[in-house]
């Protein structure tokens, strides 16, 4: 009966562990920024950013307002979404202005 307790122990503190370790990695990296309405945009490409995120590439609004979750305006007239600021609005005519 004492192994079996001890296993239990083992495979509990095994499993905390690994969740702590899993919501460290994933953590709140971007739970400030809220996700694009795709129904407001023209074009819906998304990349993998450096971090392993799914971001939604640059796009046109629909009716010519600032959506939501757009950090920056790009030269182009289209609106990015990225979570750094190097390499915003690459291939857009760069950053015309922050969001």
């Amino acid at each position: 009966m004492k192994n079996g307790r001890v296993a239990a122990r083992i495979f509990a503190l095994i499993r905390c562990t690994s969740l702590a370790a899993l919501l460290a990695v994933t953590g709140t990296a971007h739970a400030g920024q809220p996700s694009p309405d795709e129904s407001q945009l023209q074009e819906h490409g998304h990349y993998v950013n450096r971090e392993g995120h799914v971001v939604h590439s640059p796009a046109h609004s629909r009716n010519g307002k600032v959506p939501v979750g757009a950090t920056a305006k790009c030269g182009d007239g289209t609106y990015s979404f990225s979570q750094h600021h190097a390499g915003t609005c690459s291939h857009h005519h760069g950053v015309a202005e922050w969001e």
